[in-house]
């Protein structure tokens, strides 16, 4: 049934809920091909440049020859391009809006290169929320596991989105009314110029190995920049990851012919994709955001990027969680910190607990991240 009704979008209806409410638990089928099926050499090199992550260890197999792996590994949010659920290629309410809004992962090893991925997936659960954004929000939760060739599981992860209705986010909706009544930002040199130092500060720590020893609880992790954001930026970030609706010519055609609440007509008339809020400006604030913005498992990315710098080579990502807060238009930079929470030993494994805030240039709050790293112990 359409669910359609007033305004230009659709809404969420009681029909709509209910017919996704049957789905929990369902195991997905597999006719949303991803992006990457192999963690290939080029594939990982692509997905780290499209977060900004020069880390050797991903991208130059002459340096990872050296490393106990004995050649490049991706990095750990690669995943991210193997499966489309968990990067939010959501079902059900045909043509309500979706916004990635955060992911937790549990990490089993790591990646080799060449390795073959697949995946299992289910919608786990809907929860109903009232947000500033839009009022009415569900939060639509999947649970995504994934596998090498040999059937072992290498990582588990629970993400999520919100469905909110364009036109009350549009409309009503007052977390951005601020944002809307300023002038566009414009930087100074100088301004610019302190960002870029922490771009030339920032530390990979690649082969010198972080001992657990050497840990402190309460250190505080360099701080990581990211931006100022472009649609360049954006549209880097889509060419590792591979978007959920770029599509061109047949295949663009062959999408929206088949899901019809995916295709809405841009200034010319032509059905084009709701990804498009992260190139077009237009676009971005008829849904009710502050203006074409980055895609949320980029900032998942970013923080586990932060995390992986600062542990080195020997260690080992356990666990990433992130809850995005707020969007990131263009013109925005953003600033991640991290401390050290705690430390301990578990399963004989030696563990740091970390926090993580990521905040814009007026200090507004991003992503919120928590990540367990396991490092070496001195013997």
């Amino acid at each position: 049934m359409s669910q359609l009704t007033e305004g230009k979008f659709a809404k969420i209806t009681d029909q709509g809920l209910e017919d996704l409410h049957r789905r929990i638990g369902v195991k997905i089928g597999h006719s949303v091909e991803p992006w990457c099926y192999e963690a290939t050499r080029d594939n990982i090199r692509h997905y780290a440049h499209g977060i900004g992550d020069d880390n050797p260890l991903w991208c130059d197999p002459s340096y990872a020859k050296q490393t106990r792996y004995g050649d490049v590994i991706a990095l750990p949010s690669f995943l991210y391009a193997t499966n489309r659920i968990v990067s939010g290629y959501v079902g059900g309410l045909s043509g309500v809006h979706a916004m990635w809004s955060g992911a937790d992962w549990t990490f089993h090893g790591t990646i080799a290169r060449n390795e073959e991925i697949h995946t299992e997936a289910h919608l786990k659960d809907l929860i109903e929320h009232q947000t500033r954004f839009a009022g009415r929000a569900i939060q639509q939760i999947y649970h995504v596991d994934f596998f090498n060739r040999q059937g072992d599981r290498i990582a588990q992860a629970d993400s999520w989105c919100f469905r909110t209705e364009r036109d009350q986010a549009r409309e009503k909706g007052t977390k951005y009314a601020h944002v809307r009544e300023r002038e566009p930002r414009k930087y100074t040199e100088q301004e610019l110029e302190k960002a870029y130092a922490l771009y030339a500060q920032e530390e990979v720590r690649g082969a010198t190995t972080r001992y657990w020893d050497d840990v402190t609880e309460g250190e505080t992790l360099p701080t990581m920049f990211k931006g100022p954001m472009t649609v360049t930026g954006f549209i880097a970030y889509a060419q590792g990851w591979g978007g959920l609706y770029i599509r061109a010519n047949k295949l663009a055609w062959k999408l929206i012919d088949a899901h019809k609440g995916v295709g809405i007509k841009n200034r010319f008339g032509i059905p084009d994709v709701p990804e498009r809020v992260h190139w077009e400006e237009e676009f971005a604030l008829e849904v009710g955001a502050p203006g074409a913005y980055d895609y949320g498992p980029e900032r998942s990315s970013w923080l586990m990027h932060h995390l992986t710098n600062w542990m080195g080579d020997d260690g080992q990502l356990r666990t990433a969680n992130c809850q995005i807060r707020r969007h990131n238009p263009a013109g925005d930079m953003v600033f991640i910190d991290g401390v050290v929470k705690r430390k301990f030993i578990e399963d004989g494994q030696a563990l740091v607990e970390i926090e993580q805030k990521a905040h814009n240039q007026d200090g507004e709050l991003s992503a919120l991240g928590t990540g367990v790293v396991q490092l070496p112990k001195r013997a």
